[in-house]
């Protein structure tokens, strides 16, 4: 089982503080509604001024505590790093499309309305084209993880992201009949992606030579943990807040949003475990791929949401449904891969 020291109080609640973020932004929302007109004014070329600043507070920190170097580090066991390629860029996104797609317009048709679904879906894809970064070390550390190999398969991951999700993002929503211009997507990689991973570098570089590298990522770094904290629960804040009049009329849409999510990351997951399994990779390898793409990078996710869609957008709201299943759901496939770990040969 995961013990209460290997996760923080804030990790192993977020669904609880998800939660109480949606009632308070409802409640916000739906009594102050010149909040939400003063929010939707505080834009430029459609982007949330506020939550791009939130959404930066949020990933900076992330892209501090990856050293790109030990990209270095391929040769080492390169089968593990094909495997989380494969499964992070060639499948995961597709089966997303698929299974939100099935739910979205068949089982829940009843329920949902084409135009909804579709919004829906679009969040649902932009979850499933972003792989988890920074929660991979949380859920990798659980399972007794090989940390170095782990942070190669964050940092690789971050690259392709610069180079394969907007491509995979532009065709699944094009399938979708969701139309979004090249030029939106290219700008939104770029302020939270690019940006954040450049500070990101030189905040490490620079750090590293002041101070060594045990203090960076045993002190410094950790000097941002509560700001990181505080920047999620208030871009949840807002982004409930502006969702209030969706959910007061739609409450049981965050249910059925949350059941293909939930499918996905299971379904994940067993891929890229089992297939370890097969190919013969120790288990301090094989599970940290099972979680990099079970898992997802929810605030990249929402952060092109937001840019996409805008505040007010179902397909914001369906990003913000994949952080709240996140943990309790990654918590689960943790203590299951511990059981299971027999399954895997053990290295001298």
């Amino acid at each position: 089982m995961v013990k209460n020291k290997d996760i923080s109080i804030f990790q192993r609640y977020l669904s609880v503080w998800v939660i109480l973020c949606m009632i308070a932004g409802v409640m916000i929302g739906h009594f102050f509604p010149a909040v939400v007109q003063v929010l939707n004014k505080m834009q430029i070329a459609g982007i949330s001024i506020p939550i791009a600043i939130l959404i930066w507070i949020m990933i900076y920190p992330m892209m501090i505590k990856v050293d790109f170097q030990s990209i270095r580090q391929i040769k080492d066991n390169p089968k593990g790093l094909f495997l989380t390629w494969i499964v992070n860029w060639l499948i995961k996104p597709f089966t997303m499309y698929l299974l939100a797609s099935f739910f979205l317009f068949y089982v829940f048709k009843s329920f949902i309305p084409q135009n909804l679904a579709r919004q829906y879906l679009a969040g649902a894809v932009l979850l499933g084209a972003a792989p988890c970064t920074a929660m991979v070390f949380v859920w990798s550390t659980l399972t007794h993880g090989r940390a170095a190999y782990t942070v190669v398969q964050v940092a690789t991951n971050d690259c392709i992201i610069l180079f394969a999700f907007v491509p995979i993002v532009k065709f699944l929503l094009g399938v979708s009949k969701v139309s979004v211009p090249y030029s939106t997507l290219f700008v939104s990689i770029f302020l939270f992606v690019v940006i954040p991973l450049a500070g990101g570098i030189l905040t490490r570089v620079i750090m590293v030579k002041k101070k060594g590298k045990d203090y960076l990522e045993n002190v410094f770094v950790h000097k941002f943990d509560y700001v990181t904290t505080a920047g999620l629960l208030l871009t949840l804040v807002l982004i409930f807040t502006s969702q209030s009049a969706v959910i007061i009329s739609n409450p049981i849409h965050i249910l059925l949003i949350a059941i293909p999510l939930i499918i996905q990351t299971f379904l994940i997951f067993f891929i890229a475990y089992l297939s370890a399994k097969a190919i013969h990779l120790p288990f301090d390898i094989a599970a940290p791929a099972g979680m990099i793409g079970a898992s997802n990078f929810f605030e990249l996710a929402v952060a092109v949401a937001i840019a996409l869609f805008g505040t007010t957008s179902p397909a914001a709201l369906a990003t913000t449904v994949g952080v709240l299943t996140e943990v309790p759901v990654m918590l689960t496939l943790v203590n299951i891969a511990n059981k299971t770990q027999n399954w895997f040969v053990k290295e001298d």
